[in-house]
């Protein structure tokens, strides 16, 4: 009669054939086998958003970071979300700078920053306030880094009665500086003005002397690499040049950024940046203001590269 075992087709156990045991000596002397390549992790990614949005506009850039960077700790921050977002900008930076410490803090071998729109200014003020940031790569997406000239939908929401003419009026007074917006206008044909009164910009720009000037530029040139992304169609910033820090002279002529006093001075590093060839300038055509973040063709041709 056949046992249990065998009427279920099961077999008993099997000794190993003769020549395994004479090998098994010489088998365990060898070394133990090398273990798989671990692929270096990415540095971890934050992300500011710009006027009037929040987290949510960022939803397809954090898809695209997951897809072609699987693993990457990225943090969209959710603050100043909405009409907040008008709040002064120095108020702003205060609010970010809390937030995106622990991160820093959290990851010695550095971070990047995708800084949109107006957050592209609160990013910049970071890097300069911020005694020991360890940005790799800071990238400006469509910020207006030279200010804002220039009539959009935000502003006759704004300021209904007012003209970009005649907005200076408003903006450089105390109480215009209370909005964010007001922080980086720049009216080409007020200049004395704007140097006299922007709270901010002007400051971070080194074209006016305070006491943090000299600490500020160090500070900022700790950035591993600037990349500047904006184009011709974006509809919203004005001049569109402002993104790679080209503006208007008094005549509405644009210079670009080699012919910005700021950059012929080195007021904040600009100009020492691009000799150590830690500038990158990346412009596109047919992306409208509210489509950066979300265009796959523009972030893997300006974004992806820099995200080590």
């Amino acid at each position: 009669m056949k046992s249990c075992g065998s009427m279920l087709g099961l077999r008993g156990p099997q000794l190993p054939p003769a020549g395994i045991l004479l090998l098994l000596p010489f088998l365990l002397l060898l070394p133990p086998a090398a273990p798989a390549p671990h692929r270096a992790s990415y540095k971890p990614v934050i992300v500011v958003h710009g006027l009037f949005d929040s987290s949510y506009s960022f939803r397809h850039l954090l898809e695209y970071i997951n897809e072609t960077h699987p693993g990457t700790v990225v943090t969209v921050l959710d603050l100043f979300d909405g009409r907040e977002s008008l709040r002064p900008l120095w108020e702003q930076v205060q609010g970010f700078g809390e937030a995106v410490a622990p991160i820093m803090a959290q990851a010695p071998q550095g971070v990047h920053l995708i800084c949109y729109s107006q957050g592209g200014l609160v990013c910049r003020a970071l890097l300069s306030v911020m005694d020991e940031h360890n940005v790799d790569s800071f990238i400006s997406l469509s910020s207006p880094q030279m200010g804002q000239y220039g009539d959009t939908d935000y502003l006759k929401w704004l300021f209904p009665t007012s003209m970009r003419s005649n907005l200076y009026r408003i903006c450089y007074s105390p109480w215009g500086q209370g909005f964010s917006i007001c922080n980086y206008w720049h009216d080409p044909h007020h200049d004395d003005l704007y140097l006299n009164a922007s709270s901010f910009l002007a400051l971070i720009n080194g074209e006016r002397d305070h006491p943090n000037a000299t600490a500020w530029r160090k500070n900022f040139l700790r950035v591993g690499r600037l990349v500047l992304i904006g184009g011709p169609d974006d509809g919203v910033i004005t001049p569109w040049q402002s993104s790679f820090f080209g503006f208007y002279d008094a005549n509405e002529t644009v210079l670009e950024m080699e012919e910005q006093l700021v950059y012929l001075r080195d007021s904040f590093g600009l100009k020492t940046l691009l000799a150590r060839g830690a500038i990158v300038r990346c412009p596109m055509a047919g992306i409208s203001h509210t489509a950066w973040h979300s265009n796959r063709t523009l972030y893997e041709t300006c974004i992806e590269p820099w995200l080590s």
